[in-house]
């Protein structure tokens, strides 16, 4: 590294992830551009991701209760001394560029304080046709978005230390769209940039279930705060809205299928067909066959998406406090020993 280069530290959130920790953590000592140190911070896990750990010239944070990615971040920008932080989840195998394509644009543009990367589109083990799916939107939504962009996500990506110490840590009582409450906060401080430049493989959910259940979770947060993010100027919509709104009509007029089935229908169509350019691309990179399963797939994340919306919102009307992070204000710190 040339002495007026920046340093990096590598700060990496683990809980139960023994099956990913390799490819990532090999990949992490495989960068163009060395890392002045890494830190691996494990949320309490239970499996053999500690004793893996160890086996890297890493430093090993232990947490001793499973406290949250959003505290586990945090407590890992704390013990870190680099110029810029390099956040990487344990499931995701960077490129082996990663980091220098991340310093040279801090460099180039000194407005910069944030900059992310886009997943690749072939997940890090592949797991079935689920995470083919899950790899294959992610993938797209990213790179449709690259530039400068209003949103800031944490898995694979990087922030000035100045900036991060000017915003605060993470919001600590969120679990879920902490990337976005943070993006917030980002807005007016710095330009945010989404680069194809970053990129890495991920280890996504390759259970229908589990994928169901984690979109239904996220989505809880999307009428106290992730909607209004949404509908800022060049955020990052891993939905069109208009296939959201459309199932959600779909299921509003199925009253409506014993004397009118065409309206359901259409209203199901239109959500098939709301992002063709995400169609497009799907097939091309898996073929006809698979569009079919990704698009029945896609619309029943949809329907996912609507349900925790709709309960998040009842959420809200029971619990004044349901949503609404403050942003100034982070959980008490969680025990743990550096190692």
């Amino acid at each position: 590294m040339k002495p007026d280069m920046p340093t990096v530290s590598v700060i990496i959130p683990n809980y139960n992830y023994e099956k990913t920790l390799p490819a990532c953590l090999d990949a992490v000592f495989a960068q163009t551009l060395r890392p002045l140190e890494v830190i691996v911070v494990d949320d309490a896990s239970t499996d053999r991701s500690r004793e893996i750990i160890r086996s890297y010239p890493c430093r090993l944070i232990e947490n001793s209760g499973n406290s949250g990615v959003s505290a586990v971040r945090n407590r890992g920008a704390a013990a870190s001394r680099g110029d810029i932080l390099f956040f990487v989840d344990s499931d995701v195998a960077l490129a082996p560029d990663a980091l220098e394509n991340a310093v040279r644009i801090f460099t180039e543009d000194p407005g910069c304080g944030f900059v992310h990367g886009v997943p690749d589109a072939r997940p890090l083990f592949d797991d079935g046709p689920v995470e083919r799916y899950r790899v294959l939107h992610a993938h797209y939504f990213h790179r449709r978005s690259v530039g400068v962009v209003a949103s800031a996500f944490f898995a694979l990506g990087a922030v000035r230390r100045e900036v991060f110490e000017a915003v605060g840590p993470l919001d600590e009582r969120l679990r879920d769209s902490e990337d976005l409450e943070y993006s917030n906060r980002l807005d007016g401080r710095c330009r945010i940039r989404l680069t194809d430049t970053i990129t890495g493989r991920h280890d996504d959910a390759d259970s229908l279930r589990a994928l169901l259940r984690e979109q239904a979770r996220r989505a809880q947060l999307l009428i106290p705060f992730a909607a209004a993010h949404r509908a800022r100027r060049n955020a990052v919509r891993a939905h069109s809205t208009t296939g959201v709104l459309a199932v959600a009509l779909t299921v509003a007029t199925l009253p409506l299928l014993p004397l009118a089935p065409g309206v359901p229908a259409l209203c199901l169509l239109a959500a098939a067909v709301a992002d063709p350019g995400l169609s497009r691309f799907v097939l091309r990179e898996r073929g006809p066959a698979f569009l079919a399963y990704f698009t029945g797939v896609h619309l029943l994340v949809q329907l996912s998406i609507v349900t925790g919306a709709a309960w998040g919102g009842l959420r809200m009307l029971t619990d004044r406090d349901f949503g609404r992070p403050d942003a100034g204000r982070v959980g008490p710190p969680t025990e743990a020993s550096a190692r």
